[in-house]
């Protein structure tokens, strides 16, 4: 029998290009310090010459239909999770055929999520749960804290990525979970599992299989230091949808969020509150995070931003205090530092507030990340209103963005963000003055509607 023959390269994790020698920037996409070692086997070629790189499972002949004839009408193609917050975020529930990629923090809850799914589907479906990092007691250990039954659950401890195939083929469930792709290895790739040509591999592998048989996968994947997920960016591009499990672990929200949704909006966020029996679904986030909110006290102040559809208010926490530095210090909590920098600037050359010799804190209550621009006035106005302290009226929410000249500009879906205001039981919104004017104020009887037209306007309402 002929030695096998092995080869070492280099593999870019950013866009899966390979050297046959290391190399301090990609030359393909131009990132620096991105190229791995990897252990490969030397493709075999044909009798033409021509590399082999067939997937030999589900290898058959193709099959062909007429895009008029295809029925996407029908009920089947999607399935309901029974997890709303899940449901929104995915744009209306499971695609058939769709390859859903998972990250997060370690102990974030991805697992313990996937496994309340299995719980929450519909019981006539079937589901396998392939696991590769625990054994079948320990998952039905979890199963038992969060009072899973798993009566439609099938459970399979497999690293094997082609066992695993054979076992979808085989059993032909409604919905398959691998928990996690780092742990998978293919017979074909002679590099350990977690390398980026055992990802790839495995993950192209998955995905021919469910666009084959038709069966939604969902891929547990790491992340590394930067907080990106582990192994190759192609990972990434290949998959439906990439969703994100966001929050402090020493906080018990969790925000589910999409960056890449091919079947439904990138905007959507779903929030959970992480208990001891398993994640649970926060209906209301704006009330959630206003809880326990301090009232008479200087430096907060209410935001609303808009995620998706859905708007939410936020607190927003300044203190500004004497610096006992020669550069003062600037800290941000779930608010872009160099906005945060931008804002105080504005604050200096168009409020008249010195804050040069001064340290600036700002935090977000909640572990909520504010990225729209319609926060920069409750930044600015909670900042001011720390600087002078003076506390801002018990009731109130600022809603704009912040020019570089100081002006406070229009804000999109006004309209919806006062509604929320007026649920949570908020009196008085201070808006920009333009946004104002194109509404019915009259819609809002029970809101104070305060216009501004710049951050001077906004600042003698302290």
């Amino acid at each position: 029998m002929p030695k096998e023959k092995l080869k070492t390269i280099y593999v870019c994790t950013a866009c899966g290009e390979e050297s046959p020698r290391w190399l301090g920037r990609c030359p393909s996409c131009g990132a620096w310090n991105t190229m791995q070692e990897d252990v490969v086997r030397e493709t075999a070629t044909t009798k033409g010459g021509i590399k082999s790189n067939r997937i030999p499972a589900l290898a058959g002949e193709i099959a062909t239909s007429r895009l008029q004839d295809i029925d996407i009408n029908d009920e089947s193609s999607r399935i309901l999770t029974g997890i709303s917050e899940l449901d929104r975020v995915l744009g209306g529930g499971i695609v058939v055929g769709s390859v859903i990629l998972l990250g997060g923090e370690p102990g974030a809850g991805k697992s313990t999520l996937l496994l309340q799914i299995c719980a929450s589907i519909p019981q006539q479906l079937r589901v396998l749960y392939v696991t590769g990092e625990e054994s079948v007691r320990q998952i039905k250990l979890r199963a038992d804290r969060l009072g899973v039954t798993g009566e439609n659950v099938i459970v399979a401890a497999q690293t094997r990525i082609e066992a695993v195939i054979d076992l979808i083929q085989s059993e032909r469930p409604d919905l398959v979970v691998v928990d996690s792709i780092q742990t998978m290895f293919s017979d074909a790739i002679s590099s350990s599992a977690g390398s980026v040509s055992q990802v790839k591999e495995c993950s192209g592998q998955l995905l021919y299989t469910a666009k084959t048989l038709e069966i939604p996968i969902f891929i547990v994947g790491h992340v590394n230091k930067d907080g990106a997920i582990a192994g190759p960016k192609v990972m990434e591009h290949i998959v439906d949808t990439v969703l994100y499990f966001e929050g402090d672990r020493t906080l018990p929200y969790r925000v589910l969020r999409a960056v890449k949704n091919r079947y439904g909006s990138t905007n959507e966020i779903g929030m959970f509150d992480m208990a001891s029996n398993g994640l649970h679904e926060v209906v209301n986030p704006s009330k959630l995070l206003l809880e326990g909110r301090p009232l008479g006290v200087s430096g907060n102040c209410v935001a609303c931003t808009i995620e998706g559809s859905r708007p939410i208010l936020s607190e927003v926490q300044a203190l500004v205090t004497k610096s006992n530095f020669p550069a003062p210090r600037r800290t941000t909590s779930g608010f872009d530092f160099n906005r945060a920098n931008l804002l105080l600037a504005v604050i200096e050359k168009r409020g008249g507030y010195y804050l040069g010799s001064l340290d600036v804190y700002l935090n977000i209550v909640g572990g909520l990340r504010l990225d729209e621009t319609a926060c920069d006035l409750a930044v600015v106005m909670a900042v001011v209103s720390s600087l002078l302290d003076k506390p801002i009226p018990d009731g109130t929410v600022a809603i704009g963005e912040v020019g570089l000249g100081g002006e406070v500009r229009n804000v999109s879906n006004l309209d919806i963000r006062l509604r929320e205001a007026a649920r949570i039981g908020f009196s008085r919104v201070i808006a920009p003055k333009h946004s104002l004017s194109q509404i019915d104020v009259s819609a809002y009887p029970e809101l104070e509607l305060v216009g501004v037209s710049n951050i001077k306007a906004a600042f003698s309402l302290l």
